[in-house]
């Protein structure tokens, strides 16, 4: 998001500013970095970064005119546009391509003695990414909207909108190998790799693909 509207934003227009980014080793701050480096811009170089913000006031310290560009998530992203505090210029998440953003993680043991509630769990959480997928972005926002009661609703309809567009929804919860090898590329670019794990070490799709065969 940008202070100052711009109508042909590229990524050349940051060098030299002063960024509001997220916390160190963090997924948005590591996606962040990842696609600054993918267009040629060193974010510890290149810009005035400020990292030393919380993130439940990095808005507010944007809005109160610390920064030249800010990283935000929705829909306070659109609020602030709605607001004329600031302007989209780019997404993160479109050009970082598919990653697992978010997982659910349990221990082998907990894994053996639950199989029925994981598989429970994995069959209601497939069963919603297939309700997403189907519906629109007005119907979802109807659903979701008590969960953002300060947020106008047809506001979140265009966020959700936008979010399909960009594929951003998960359709299924299998985490396959390409969208693990991107995360570990992300953490790698950020320093926040030790070292490489296969795909079959850590993830399990046993239980995702249980769930997609019902």
């Amino acid at each position: 998001m940008s202070r100052k509207k711009i109508d042909h934003f590229s990524w050349e227009m940051l060098k030299g500013s002063t960024f509001l980014g997220q916390r160190k080793g963090g997924m948005p701050q590591m996606v962040g970095e990842f696609v600054l480096k993918k267009h040629g811009i060193d974010p510890h170089k290149d810009l005035n970064l400020i990292q030393n913000i919380d993130f439940a006031n990095l808005a507010n310290a944007f809005a109160s005119g610390t920064g030249d560009f800010v990283q935000l998530f929705e829909p306070t992203a659109s609020v602030f546009e709605q607001q004329g505090k600031g302007y989209i210029v780019a997404s993160f998440g479109t050009e970082s391509g598919h990653v697992p953003y978010t997982t659910f993680m349990a221990k082998q043991s907990f894994m053996k003695n639950n199989q029925e509630t994981i598989e429970k769990f994995t069959r209601a959480l497939y069963k919603a990414q297939q309700w997403v997928d189907a519906h629109s972005a007005a119907e979802i926002a109807k659903v979701i909207h008590p969960y953002f009661k300060d947020t106008d609703v047809k506001l979140i309809e265009t966020v959700i909108d936008r979010y399909k567009q960009q594929s951003s929804y998960a359709t299924n919860p299998i985490l396959d190998e390409k969208e693990w090898e991107n995360l570990q590329n992300i953490m790698k670019e950020a320093g926040e790799l030790p070292k490489h794990i296969d795909h079959d070490i850590l993830v399990n799709t046993s239980f995702a693909k249980k769930a997609m065969a019902k």
